[in-house]
């Protein structure tokens, strides 16, 4: 698999996790969009909420984790509030730990 695959990219994000809520934030349905030209990564994300105290942590992670990765030349973190994240935007494995209903 290409490492820069958007596919192998989420997978890496899965080592991020929001603090207060113990889940990765791929599967909380935090990661919007990630895109890659030469080796440059612009991952588009959001919060749960805007007044996130965790902000800060979970985005240095989303930075170290991507640069972590063979042939990134580059990382852009983009918060974004709109669209406001949601609980139905998580995958169903994060719904069923959290018991909210697929």
């Amino acid at each position: 698999m290409n490492p820069l695959s958007d596919e192998a990219l989420r997978e890496a994000l899965k080592d991020v996790f929001d603090p207060e809520l113990g889940y990765n934030i791929v599967d909380l349905g935090l990661v919007y969009d990630i895109a890659v030209t030469d080796g440059a990564v612009v991952v588009t994300m959001t919060l749960t909420t805007p007044g996130c105290p965790a902000s800060e942590m979970i985005q240095g992670g989303v930075y170290q984790r991507i640069w972590a990765i063979d042939g990134v030349t580059d990382v852009d973190v983009h918060l974004v509030w709109e669209p406001r994240w949601s609980a139905e935007a998580m995958s169903p494995a994060a719904k069923a730990h959290f018991g909210i209903a697929a």
